[in-house]
Formats: structure tokens, C-alpha cells, sequence
């Protein structure tokens, strides 16, 4: 079979268009005008990382007792509270010197840690004899700069003796550990995603310039997208984190380089047809823009439904995300066409497209592969999603509660080894203490209701304010488990029967508890959403039933095959301690979205090629024009979320590795051979009831 295209008549069109000066002067018009807005926009664009925010309560669902808890303790005598545990460990046992140089080391640590802090006297030692430790408590500046006060803390205590080790670690500096990955991400995710996105441009074009023009396009859409950001979080309150940042980076690159590969794909076919680069490339748009319409529209619809998610961290990433794809759509159908048109086709070089020339697709392997797939549609469709069912499989246990000390997932930090270490050297005191709030006029029966709860070792008083007592209790378990889940759980019961609504248990693990517990319940929620609103967005495009009936379920098919088979990899590949627990939700949301955009390209060229030649025959038309295309716009978007794995946060190399696998196995199974075996074995039924289908019906009938 050879794809002919029809014979160019660019006699008429041409010579009209010669007689429209606008025309000429409409990507001109267009560069300057993205100029100005990019002048305008870096400037916003510099100030996002201003009002980033990474503070447990910038994360946690705002309707969870823990965050209220932290709310309260800001109101207290000297603000917020931290902790500090100072561990010092010699691992053959401790030298008769060490206690002096500890002693030493506290009060050195309470004169650079100032009025702020208040440094525990007691220094306690572990029974095995190779341990010693302490705390100190942070209010006021030493608390609000926790990067600040851990960073004062590990200078304070460099002088001690050969072979006496010495760990900053408590919630304080890990959580400031937390802070200084956070701080790189940004600047390492964009250089790391820009080299990337260039090597798999030159592949793809093999030309020596035309990859430039996609990559400028895609970072001017990323400078937009950070300045749109900005601009949101003045007008409206939601919070940006640096998980959402960094996944806007992945997201505008991502997206806006399928974008140019979609539309160089068909700038390089209306070539062949049109003798000025602007008539192709109005033609290009008019062919392409509707399904990448289509597409951004899908990704924004469902990115949107994230507001209705109770967790703040995944609340915020809707409107981030949304901004970011909106921007690439802008900058990819108006700045990057313009600059196309004002290269001309020698951007192309060195394989430049001619007027006349024949494309012949039936060479290509995607033209056999439709073939291929035509005479064996059945066992197409079927193989695959058994195989894709076996791996849905590995979703089984799935262990989503990934612990605080387990997010770092290369080297781990000085507080990490240190929390460790005391989990290792005092069993009975490695547990985080849990935060209890009460109202001033009950809070010695919420005191005794907390002592008397199994599970809490001890209880006491601790700052007073006008609305507020705090109660510091200690768990018996060690942080995180099973045992202390349950002793959270029960204290929260024990507290609320003595005050009701008047008495809250946060601290670290409550913290965890309540972010697990709010995204499952996201999920339940968020899930089925995005799902309705894609199938109306498909049913809307292609106006049928069956059809994005079919899209979407094989997507999720594809989602859960990826989810099983990369809690594989995480579990016995990567060794990580569990999944964490917005990583599904996450996840779904991205390959939904995403892997029906490459859906949506095939079957908006599927439909118009049936509307000529008929659903089966239409099909392989529609795959051998589109199979390459669209197999390296996906490889390039997987490639982009892979750069998320080489940051040390397994948060983030989790939501990447999923993306990207994801993505490849929609892109190279589902998309190249399960939906094209589906549409035909299907036949005009996967266009009921829209007209395509009564048309075609009518051609059978006729035959008939």
C-alpha cells in the first residue's frame, strides 16, 4: 500500500495568499508580541521560588487534626515548637573522656543556639554503653529557621574526640535535610530536562538545527509557566510546593515537545503540498490543532480535578499543572509556528521537504505493523491486556505508607543515620513524641486521659498559652509502626470522649497518618472524577459512545500494569521501603490523562481517514501515518519523567519511574497495537451512534 498524497494545486491558494500582506506579517506580529510577554514574565517567573513553601503543614490536608495541631502550637509562647536530638555514638563503647566532651558540646550548643533554644541537661546514656544523647527545644526565629538552627547545631559540636561520632537528627533536622534537596531540585530538573529533551530531539530530526526551534519554544513555555504560576499565587490562596514545581518543569517539557513533534509531523506532510511555508503551516494547524487542542484540554480537565482533593499538596498541583500545560499549548500553536514559517524549509535541512514529492508510508514499519495487526485482531487485543492483567497483579500488598526515615533515596542524610541510630540503641526511646493540644480549663482530665492510654510511655505539660495547652506524650512503639498507629488512633479516641473537638493529637507520625488516611480517601474520590471527565472529553471529540469507552479502559489497564509491575521494581530492584502514599494517585492521574492524549492523536487521524476509506482500512492508514510520530512523542515524554529518578527524593523518583513506564507501555503496546486491534475488530461499531457509524452502516447495506 502506498500513501499517496493528492497533487499540490497551490496555483490559486499561492498566488491569493501573495496578494495578503497580513498574512506575512502574522509571525512577525506573533514574535514580537511573545518577546514582550517573555520580557514581562521572567521577571515572575524569578520570584516562584519566593512562595514555595515545604512546612508539614504545606502538605497535610487541612481538615486533619495535625494540621490544626501545628496551627495551635503557632499561637503558643514562642511560636511553633522544634526538636533537636544530639546523638553522639563510639561504636566499640564509650571512652571514660566522652561524657566530658558531650557536656562540653551542650554548652557550646546552647550559647550559639541563644535564648531560642533551651538545652536539656539530662545527657542519656544507651544500655548497650556506646550512646549518648540529649535534646534541645526550639522556639521563635530558631524554630521558623529550622535550616538555620540544625545547620548552627552541626558547627557547634564539630570539636569532639577521634572515633566519637556525632549526629544532629529529630524532627527539626530532618526536616531541614528535607529542605536543602528540595532547594537543588529546580535548578537540577530543568538543566537535566532540557539536555535530555535536546538528545532525544537530534535523534529524532537528525538535523543539525531543527531541534533547536522545539527545545527554545519549550523554555520559553517553561519561563511562562513559572511567571503565570507567580502571578496565581497573588491572586488566589493555594500553596506551591516543590513537588509541584518540579513536576510543572517535567509537565510543560513534556507536553510541549509532543506538541512540536505532532505539529512538525504535519508542517513536514502540508509541505509537500504548499509551496509558502505560512500555507502549510495554517493547513498543518488546521489538521493538527484540533487533536492537540483536544489533548491539552484532556491533561487541564484532569489536573483540575485535583481540587477537590482534601490534601494540600495534591490540591495545589491542579492549578500548577494546569497553568504549565495551558502555556505550552499557547507558546506551541502560536510561537512555535511562527518560528517555523520565519525559517522557512531550510530549517529542515538536511532532508527538506519539495512541492510534489510523495510520501510513501508503505515501507514503514508501522504500515506492516497495521497489517499485521488487521489479519490477527483478535489475538492483538487479547494477548496484550492478559499480559498487562498478570502485571496488575504485582499491585498486590502494595505497601503505600513510606516511612519518614526511607524519602531520601540515595545517600542519606547526617539526621536520617542518626534517627537510626537511636531507634538501634534505644529501643524504648526511638519513638517521635506526639503533640497533644487541649483548652486551658480541661486540660489535666485530657492529661490523664493521655497517661492513662496504652501505648504512651509518659506525659506532660508543656507551654501554656490563652487557647491553647500543649501535652508532650511519648510513645512506647518506635515511630511509624504498627503498634504506634495504633496508639495515635487510640488517643485521639481517649482525648476526644474527655473534650471532644477541644482537645488534638498531632506531632511527625500523626502527621504520616493523616497524609496516608487523606490520600486514599483522595483516591476513591479524585479517580473515578478524572475518569468521567476524560470520557466527556472523548465522547465530546470523537462524538461516540464506543469509542472512548474502549480509550479509557484500556488506558486504566495500562495504569494498573504499570502501578504492579513498578511496585516490583521499587520493592525488589530498588529496595525502597515502601510506596509513598500520593504516588497512585499521582500516577493515575498523569497516564490517564496522558496516555488518552496519544489516543486522542491517533483516533482523531483514525476518524478522519474512516470518513474516506472506512474504519479497518482507515486504521492502518491512520497507524502508518501516525505510528512514528506519536511513538517518539512518547518516548520523549517518558524520557523527561525519567529525570525525575536521578533526584534524591523516592517520591519523586517513584511518580517518574511510573510516568515513564507507563507511558512506554501505553505508547508501544496499548496505543500500536491494542487500540488499533480493538477499532478493528470493532469495526463501525466503535464510532455508535455518532453519523460516521450510520454512514458506514449505509455502505454495508448498500454493498448488500
Amino acid at each position: 500500500m502506498t500513501i499517496q498524497l493528492p497533487a499540490p494545486d497551490h496555483t490559486g491558494a499561492d498566488k491569493k495568499s501573495k496578494r495578503s500582506p497580513a498574512k506575512t506579517l502574522l509571525p512577525w506580529l506573533v514574535l514580537a508580541a511573545w518577546i514582550g510577554l517573555l520580557v514581562g514574565g521572567f521577571s515572575l517567573a524569578g520570584k516562584l521560588d519566593s512562595v514555595t513553601r515545604d512546612g508539614q503543614a504545606d502538605y497535610l490536608p487541612a481538615s486533619a487534626q495535625s494540621t490544626k495541631v501545628l496551627q495551635a502550637e503557632a499561637g503558643l509562647p514562642g511560636g511553633e515548637n522544634g526538636l533537636l536530638v544530639i546523638l553522639y555514638e563510639r561504636p566499640g563503647g564509650l571512652d571514660p573522656g566522652d561524657r566530658e566532651a558531650v557536656v562540653s558540646g551542650q554548652a557550646e550548643l546552647a550559647e550559639r543556639l541563644g535564648t531560642d533554644a533551651e538545652v536539656s541537661p539530662e545527657i542519656v546514656q544507651s544500655d548497650d554503653g556506646t550512646s549518648l544523647m540529649y535534646t534541645a527545644s526550639l522556639g521563635g526565629e530558631a524554630v521558623a529557621e529550622e535550616a538555620g538552627a540544625t545547620a548552627d547545631a552541626r558547627t557547634a559540636l564539630t570539636g569532639h574526640p577521634d572515633g566519637l561520632d556525632v549526629y544532629v537528627t529529630g524532627p527539626t533536622a530532618l526536616g531541614a535535610d528535607m529542605d536543602e534537596v528540595f532547594d537543588a531540585v529546580d535548578s537540577t530538573l530543568l538543566l537535566a530536562t532540557a539536555v535530555v529533551v535536546a538528545l532525544l530531539l537530534i535523534v529524532t530530526y537528525r538535523s543539525p538545527l531543527l531541534w533547536l526551534v522545539p527545545l527554545v519554544s519549550v523554555g520559553a513555555a517553561a519561563i511562562a509557566s513559572m511567571g503565570v504560576v507567580y502571578a496565581l499565587t497573588q491572586m488566589f490562596d493555594f500553596t506551591i510546593t516543590s513537588m509541584s514545581s518540579a513536576l510543572l518543569i517535567v509537565l510543560v517539557f513534556g507536553a510541549g515537545t509532543d506538541y512540536a513533534l505532532l505539529l512538525v509531523a504535519r508542517y513536514r506532510e502540508e509541505l509537500h503540498r504548499h509551496e509558502r511555508p505560512i500555507d502549510a503551516m495554517l493547513a498543518a494547524l488546521r489538521g493538527a490543532g484540533p487533536a492537540i487542542l483536544a489533548s491539552a484540554a484532556t491533561v487541564v480537565a484532569g489536573l483540575l480535578c485535583l481540587l477537590v482533593a482534601d490534601l494540600n499538596s495534591i490540591s495545589s498541583l491542579g492549578p500548577v499543572g494546569a497553568a504549565g500545560i495551558g502555556a505550552a499549548l499557547a507558546v506551541m500553536l502560536t510561537l512555535f509556528p511562527a518560528l517555523l514559517v520565519l525559517l522557512g524549509r531550510r530549517i529542515f535541512w538536511p532532508f527538506v521537504p519539495r512541492v510534489g514529492d510523495e510520501v510513501r508510508a508503505s515501507g514503514s514499519r508501522w504500515a506492516r505493523l497495521g497489517e499485521l495487526v488487521a489479519r490477527r485482531r483478535v489475538i492483538g487485543w487479547v494477548a496484550p491486556l492478559v499480559v498487562l492483567g498478570g502485571l496488575a497483579l504485582g499491585t498486590v500488598g502494595v505497601n503505600s505508607a513510606l516511612p519518614q526515615l526511607e524519602q531520601f533515596a540515595r545517600s542519606t542524610p547526617d539526621s536520617v543515620t542518626g534517627a537510626k541510630l537511636i531507634e538501634d540503641r534505644y529501643p524504648d526511646q526511638g519513638g517521635q513524641p506526639l503533640t497533644v493540644m487541649s483548652r486551658p480549663d480541661n486540660s489535666r482530665e485530657v492529661l490523664a486521659a493521655v497517661e492513662s492510654t496504652s501505648g504512651v510511655a509518659s506525659a506532660e505539660i508543656g507551654r501554656a498559652g490563652a487557647d491553647w495547652v500543649e501535652i508532650s506524650a511519648m510513645p512506647v512503639d518506635p515511630a511509624e509502626s504498627a503498634g504506634e498507629t495504633a496508639t495515635i488512633k487510640d488517643l485521639r479516641e481517649n482525648v476526644r470522649e474527655v473534650a471532644g473537638e477541644d482537645a488534638l493529637v498531632g506531632g511527625s507520625s500523626a502527621e504520616k497518618l493523616d497524609e496516608a488516611e487523606t490520600n486514599k480517601s483522595d483516591r476513591n474520590l479524585v479517580m473515578p472524577l478524572i475518569l468521567l471527565v476524560v470520557l466527556a472529553i472523548l465522547g465530546l471529540l470523537l462524538r461516540a459512545v464506543v469509542a472512548p469507552l474502549v480509550l479509557v479502559a484500556t488506558v486504566v489497564v495500562s495504569y494498573f500494569g504499570a502501578l504492579g509491575l513498578c511496585n516490583l521494581v521499587f520493592d525488589h530492584v530498588f529496595g525502597f521501603a515502601g510506596m509513598e502514599s500520593s504516588v497512585p494517585l499521582i500516577g493515575f492521574l498523569f497516564l490517564v490523562a496522558l496516555g488518552v492524549d496519544y489516543n486522542i492523536f491517533l483516533m482523531s487521524r483514525v476518524r478522519e481517514e474512516a470518513a474516506r476509506h472506512g474504519t479497518v482500512e482507515g486504521t492502518k492508514r491512520a497507524l502508518a501515518t501516525t505510528g512514528g510520530v506519536i511513538t517518539s512523542a512518547g518516548v520523549v515524554l517518558a524520557a523527561t519523567f525519567v529525570v525525575l529518578a536521578s533526584l534524591p527524593l523516592v517520591m519523586l523518583v517513584e511518580i517518574g519511574v511510573l510516568v515513564a513506564v507507563g507511558v512506554l507501555i501505553d505508547t508501544l503496546l496499548v496505543r500500536s497495537i491494542v487500540v488499533p486491534a480493538l477499532t478493528m475488530s470493532l469495526g463501525s461499531r466503535i464510532w455508535w451512534p455518532s453519523r460516521l457509524w450510520r454512514a458506514e452502516q449505509d455502505r454495508v447495506d448498500d454493498r448488500a
